[in-house]
């Protein structure tokens, strides 16, 4: 029969070219399945770890002492709060931690490290296996973060050691905490039993508590707040709540995940392009096939129904084996999510979520295909019988004469001609071309981005050499004075600013007296970048980060009523600036403070050309000692390694993503292309061409479309990459993150290998012209 012959002879013209256009459907559908798999599993596992820890709903951090008796009173006569329960926590400071390594501490960790014992009422820390830790006397329950950084294992030790006093601990279990498991998060919980925290609390006297509530109404979250904040209860420290707490856990998977469904998003489009690129093709090779299928009378409709039978199997296939094939990879995506939050079992719903994003790619096929098919009415059966090829005008242009041209080569110029006068057929693979540019460039970009020294800039810090944090501790504020004397003398130190964040009252909206963190210091000294407006320069000048600016519906220009040593007083906001640290709530004055009232200490700072970072951290530690010293490369290398891990590892897909639907696309279309130009090919033989000539025309004329597409992607790499990398982290309170690009790697390594591969499949490709001749055109 006609129709098996038609198929047939098909596939085994274009095995190759099959089989690749059906790994290429199935790719997208693997991915779109993917990222949906991923944000199921991120959401059930984050739904579970909440649900089986009981995590509260708010949670008031606080440094000093605190009457239980009064938080107790004012929680009983609060309708909304369903139970209270206060934590204490000792805390401990990294130079006397050791973990595993008995000859390292932990003297430089960014990380506050505190010790507690098992929650009675809620808030329960967890183990590997969503279970309520319960250490014995000796063991310790170490969180994730270190068991991942350090490949911790149950029966590693964490010790103590501070002057004559040692304590060892044997790891039994790993924590999951769902307020202080992310990286981002600078405060761990290690858990011990209560006869070890007695005897810790006997040795360090330096003690934090959480004030934990659960409430009735877990959307009144807001409400509790502001009904907190205007109490007089403590509140010398950073007040957080349970959708901080989620947004925090799912950052860094979340973060993934959008990148993943933006890169399937993007494949969808190319899949598009693609199969139009084998369908175009396949009908210019089946052109008098399907004239004598006209000419004995089969209807147009069930013509193309055979065409579309093909690819709808295709399609189908493809994406339930790209859904198959999702659920391994999603083991590997969710890897991270299986360490730090869990897994659970799915149900229904989770599986089918997945399995229709993977199927919405198979309906793409098909509307595609049915769309593109609907070319085969302008094969007309005469036509088709007589020439054997689908007639196209290629249009002239007067203006690109060859006799004109004297700075191409005669086979180039060609090539760029054909171009020009048949943009319209080679735009598809210009447009292909300038995703695949997107689709790597984007990725590597933002991989750049937030490895750069430069993103501790998101992070509300200023860019400097080292920055000196005190702990918590009765003689802080001498010990801060003490510090910044020693570094005003230090030759060493070329410039450094004393940074002191503190808690004043602000008058709210409604006129409900309100706590809010605001760093004191002079900001022109590291300064940041503004999304709006500059830094704060005088006593009533303060600036707020995004997410306070969003909240509290302000902008540059606008005032805020704060109360100073008791007096009221209207500060101008001058600048809008982006962190996602501390949820993203901060702000920045230049106003004298209330030692009472401070929350932290730190001194950003500058070293001459002379100094070796290194050694300095070491004498500042040493110097300053309990003080956490950190240089920025490293603070970052800890707050977001392994988000960098995670986004390192989608880079390395995209670019092989991107690389192989550029040698797919430029496949297909030379396949197509030359099927089209088979009797031009064979008069540019006759006519004294040889095939090198050919073959050099054919690949200045995907270069030249190439280099076109490498060129659009970077420029919109550069400008929509950002806006979409920016909305990832929006959420978080970088709403405007720009691009560090390593010209290099952006501008000659990555345009390297895209033309590359296009040039080595081009060469390829260009094998089939030895076939074609003039003679056979006149015998056909």
């Amino acid at each position: 029969m006609i129709v098996t012959k038609i198929l047939r002879k098909d596939f085994q013209r274009n095995k190759i070219i099959t089989i690749v256009v059906f790994a290429f459907i199935l790719l997208s559908a693997l991915l779109v399945a993917s990222g949906a798999n991923l944000i199921i599993d991120l959401s059930s596992a984050l739904d579970a770890l909440f649900e089986k820890s009981e995590a509260p709903h708010f949670v008031q951090m606080h440094a000093g002492e605190i009457d239980q008796t009064e938080i107790d009173r004012w929680a009983a006569t609060n309708s909304l709060v369903k139970e209270q329960q206060t934590v204490e926590m000792i805390t401990v400071d990294g130079s006397t931690l050791y973990v595993q390594d008995t000859e390292t501490a932990e003297e430089n960790s960014i990380m506050d490290i505190s010790f507690i014992t098992q929650n009675r009422s809620f808030d329960f820390l967890l183990d590997l296996e969503n279970r309520v830790i319960h250490p014995s006397p000796g063991e310790v329950a170490v969180p994730i973060y270190y068991m991942q950084r350090d490949d911790l294992e149950v029966g590693d030790t964490v010790s103590i050691r501070d002057g004559a006093f040692e304590r060892a601990f044997t790891i039994t279990a790993f924590v999951r905490d769902a307020q202080m498991n992310p990286s981002i998060v600078h405060s761990k919980r290690f858990l011990v039993h209560e006869d070890d925290y007695i005897t810790l609390r006997d040795h360090f006297s330096e003690t934090e508590y959480l004030i934990e509530f659960l409430l009735e109404d877990a959307d009144q979250i807001d409400r509790f707040s502001q009904a907190y904040q205007s109490s007089g209860l403590p509140k010398k420290g950073t007040a957080v709540d349970r959708n901080l707490f989620k947004t925090l856990n799912g950052l860094t998977d979340g973060i993934v995940a959008g990148v993943v469904i933006v890169l399937s998003l993007l494949l969808m489009i190319i899949a598009i392009l693609c199969l139009r690129f084998t369908i175009l093709a396949t009908i210019q090779q089946d052109t008098k096939e399907i004239g004598v299928m006209k000419a004995i009378g089969i209807a147009q409709r069930d013509i193309r129904r055979i065409y579309l039978a093909k690819y709808a199997v295709m399609g189908v296939l493809a994406s339930v084996l790209g859904y198959l094939a999702s659920l391994l990879l999603g083991q590997a995506l969710s890897a991270n999510i299986t360490l730090y939050i869990g897994q659970v079992s799915k149900g229904l719903l989770q599986h089918a979520v997945p399995f229709f994003a993977a199927s919405s790619i198979g309906l793409m096929v098909f509307v595609s295909c049915a769309v593109v098919l609907r070319r085969l009415s302008q094969v007309s059966a005469m036509e088709a019988l007589r020439s054997g090829t689908v007639g196209e005008s290629a249009g002239n242009l007067p203006v690109l004469n060859l006799r004109k041209s004297r700075l191409l080569d005669v086979n180039v110029f060609l090539g760029f001609r054909d171009v020009v006068q048949r943009f319209k057929l080679f735009g598809l693979l210009c447009f292909v071309f300038f995703f695949c540019a997107f689709v790597i460039i984007v990725p590597v970009h933002f991989l750049e981005t937030i490895q750069s020294p430069s993103f501790i800039s998101y992070m509300g810090i200023g860019q400097s050499d080292i920055r000196i944090d005190l702990r918590q501790s009765d003689d802080k504020a001498d010990r801060f004075e003490s510090m910044v004397a020693h570094l005003a003398d230090d030759p060493d130190v070329e410039r450094f600013s004393p940074l002191v964040t503190s808690q004043f009252t602000m008058v709210g909206s409604d006129g409900a007296p309100e706590t809010i963190s605001i760093e004191t210091g002079d900001f022109s000294i590291f300064p940041l970048d503004y999304v709006k407006g500059t830094a704060p320069k005088r006593e009533h000048e303060m600036a707020l980060s995004s997410l306070n600016a969003r909240e509290m519906e302000k902008e540059v220009g606008d005032t805020i009523t704060l109360l100073v040593h008791g007096q009221e007083r209207q500060m101008t906001i001058t600048g809008i600036y982006q962190d996602v640290t501390n949820g993203g709530r901060t702000a920045k004055a230049v106003l004298s403070y209330d030692p009472d009232n401070v929350l932290s200490y730190a001194v950003s700072l500058d070293l001459t050309s002379q100094a070796c970072i290194d050694e300095k951290i070491r004498e500042y530690s040493e110097a300053f000692y309990p003080a956490r010293v950190t240089d920025l490369k490293g603070y970052l290398a800890q707050t977001l390694g392994n988000t960098i891990e995670q986004l390192r590892m989608v880079t390395i897909v995209a670019v092989a993503v991107g690389l192989s639907v550029s040698i797919l696309i430029t496949s297909l279309f030379l396949t197509m292309l030359i099927s089209k130009d088979a009797s031009q090919i064979a008069i540019m033989r006759s006519l004294g061409f040889s095939l090198r000539d050919i073959r050099v025309q054919y690949l200045s004329r995907a270069l030249i479309l190439l280099s076109l597409g490498i060129v659009l992607g970077t420029i919109f790499s550069n400008t929509l990459g950002q806006r979409l990398v920016s909305a990832l982290w929006a959420f978080m309170g970088a709403s405007q993150i720009r691009f560090v690009i390593d010209p290099i790697q952006a501008y000659i390594v990555l345009p390297f290998l895209l033309m590359l591969a296009v040039s080595i499949t081009t060469l390829i490709n260009m094998r089939g012209i030895r076939e074609t001749n003039i003679a056979e055109m006149i015998v056909e």
